[in-house]
């Protein structure tokens, strides 16, 4: 038995190993050239190809707007679903199970579906102009919003009720036991969590395509169009050009690397909330 899982163990690795192995193999010669990091993309398809700057600071600024929009509605919609609705009338009971089953459903909902949503509510229909940078973010923030709710859930259940009761027992209303106690005592998970959706919400290219589309120049004005890492990425890789198709591997080990800090940092996050609480 431990021979089948060994195996299994290794058949299951050989996917990933072969992809950082290709990652490496194609990427590190475009990630050491000169102006990499330092130039914006130019589009040409003869001259210099530039470099994938705008793509960067796009794929950052767009995700922490969606962060910012995601983050307090899905620690409130958990602490709803925790504090109020675990226990309470028979109706918000029911109201908060439903909320739960609609978090779940959205879980696992496509992310093209999200992009083509957005398209349709705020794209076709002209709201500050076509595409736009915070259109993408909104999009973004429907992929992470029920990843930061369910978690940020999770670690408030873990949350023990005596440090509830006993706050309660000295007078504190139900919202300062909440603010005072209970999250300062989950911050830790919630930062896990939080870390886990960007980290998710980095890769995702289909809600990009239909709401911010592509823009080489850098910009920092999320009403207008933005570049961004996946789509780059997407554009490089079916160029015919053999040095821009290497590009491609170079923002795709780029991306690869960002989402492993992030998760190394949740990583390093959860290890030192099990320390302390264990």
């Amino acid at each position: 038995m431990r021979g089948v899982l060994a195996a299994a163990t290794l058949i299951a690795l050989i996917p990933l190993v072969l992809v950082i192995y290709y990652l490496l193999k194609e990427g590190l010669g475009s990630m050491t050239s000169a102006g990499f990091f330092t130039q914006d993309p130019t589009g040409s398809f003869f001259g210099p190809i530039g470099g994938i700057r705008s793509a960067l600071f796009g794929s950052l600024e767009i995700v922490a707007i969606a962060a910012l929009i995601a983050v307090p509605i899905g620690i409130g919609l958990a602490i709803f679903l925790t504090e109020y609705g675990a226990k309470g009338p028979r109706t918000v009971v029911r109201f908060a199970n439903t909320v739960r089953y609609f978090v779940d459903v959205m879980t696992g909902v496509p992310s093209i579906i999200f992009g083509l949503f957005i398209y349709i509510t705020l794209v076709t229909s002209h709201i500050d102009g076509n595409f736009a940078g915070w259109k993408g973010s909104v999009a973004l923030s429907l992929l992470m919003l029920p990843i930061i709710t369910r978690s940020t859930e999770v670690v408030l259940v873990t949350v023990p009720d005596s440090l509830r009761e006993a706050a309660l027992a000295l007078g504190a209303p139900r919202w300062r036991v909440t603010s005072r106690v209970v999250l300062p005592a989950a911050v830790p998970g919630i930062v896990t969590g939080t870390l886990l959706a960007v980290a998710r919400a980095l890769g995702e290219t289909a809600p990009l395509l239909f709401t911010v589309a592509v823009a080489n120049a850098l910009t920092f004005d999320p009403t207008q169009q933005m570049n961004s890492l996946p789509i780059q990425i997407y554009n490089d890789i079916i160029s015919p050009r053999a040095v821009v198709n290497s590009q491609a591997w170079g923002a795709g080990l780029t991306l690869v690397l960002i989402v492993l800090i992030f998760n190394l940092v949740a990583r390093g996050v959860s290890r030192k909330r099990r320390s302390a609480t264990g």
